[in-house]
């Protein structure tokens, strides 16, 4: 359930999160055993929970019904700080133990799925590790529409320029650059 693997990730127990969110531990525990279907709980309930684990209400539905999707940027994000976390070798054994990519990619969640392939794709590169041939009939996807990293899009928006996304471009990684994704940085994470 969702709001386990939350609690867990947050470092918030379920007495925790009771007491931040003011829910009885009892409804609290309820609510993590599956026994109470956040779906169905009241609405002062359900925000109450939501405020406390810092989700909006629909977020944090979408979620538990297993089909949260964040914005990309923050998948980025989180991915790259994964990839920091766990190092190259294991993330790449996360990642294909789990079979991430084929599941994002089932799911038509395309822009994720392919930024995974490519993370994948160059950390095998950089670790002088031959390519996963699983995903074979992945690589041969490109997005339609370019993805830049936001900070480009903003400075092109406000400059009225494209030389930030020019920049962008000319120092991708080319694992990124077949999918049209334009990634120049994964390990400069805060």
């Amino acid at each position: 359930m969702f709001i386990n693997d939350l609690l867990k990730k947050k470092g918030i127990t379920k007495y925790g999160l009771s007491k931040l969110s003011g829910v009885p531990q009892a409804t609290i525990n309820d609510i993590c055993s599956g026994k109470t279907d956040l779906a169905r709980c009241s609405a002062g309930t359900l925000y109450r929970i939501s405020k406390a684990l810092n989700f909006s209400m629909e977020d944090l539905l979408e979620a538990e019904n297993g089909e949260y999707r964040s914005a990309f940027e923050t998948f980025k994000s989180n991915t790259c700080h994964r990839v920091k976390d766990m190092g190259d070798i294991d993330f790449m054994l996360y990642i294909l133990e789990k079979d991430e990519i084929r599941l994002l990619f089932d799911k038509h969640w395309y822009p994720e799925s392919l930024y995974l392939l490519a993370m994948l794709d160059y950390l095998s590169r950089i670790n002088d590790i031959p390519l996963c041939t699983r995903y074979d009939d992945i690589r041969n996807t490109r997005l339609s529409r370019p993805i830049y990293p936001i900070g480009a899009v903003i400075t092109a928006e406000v400059m009225s320029s494209d030389d930030a996304l020019n920049k962008v471009r000319m120092e991708s990684i080319p694992e990124f650059t077949r999918f049209n994704i334009y990634e120049s940085e994964i390990r400069n994470v805060i």
